[in-house]
């Protein structure tokens, strides 16, 4: 008697089981991705600036689309120089990504970028006759 019974769930389980299956596959979860640069080159850097000294960093707040390309780009923090600010922002709007995903599929995504502006030390050849140009009004 307890084996017919035990027999007896043990169908009703494997009944109900095949209940819940269903007839379409089961949709597997994808990680996400983050966000990849590619191609990043630096901005132009304007030669009087960097050779005088003047340096900084321009925060940029980026919208990186599906296809990999930004699609919007706007300053957040000046670098303190507008000449930079707009060399930065030009340069990475060129900038190449591998998008994001989300569940597989590409996905737009908001990341902060920071471009430095750092003064050559020691200074380059070319900053000397920059330097005499501008000493004499030039």
């Amino acid at each position: 008697m307890k084996l017919r019974l035990l027999l007896g769930s043990l169908a009703a389980c494997v009944s109900l089981a095949a209940c819940n299956s269903s007839d379409q596959p089961a949709t597997s979860v994808v990680a996400p991705t983050e966000v990849a640069a590619i191609q990043t080159p630096p901005p132009d850097y304007p030669a009087e600036l960097a050779c005088t000294g003047v340096g900084g960093k321009s925060v940029l707040k980026v919208v990186v689309g599906v296809q990999g390309s930004p699609t919007e780009v706007a300053l957040i923090t000046s670098s303190g120089n507008s000449q930079l600010d707009d060399s930065a922002i030009a340069r990475v709007r060129e900038w190449k990504f591998k998008a994001a995903t989300r569940n597989g599929q590409p996905a737009p995504t908001t990341i902060q970028v920071p471009v430095s502006f750092n003064p050559p030390q020691p200074k380059p050849d070319e900053c000397f006759a920059i330097e005499e140009r501008m000493r004499r009004g030039g």
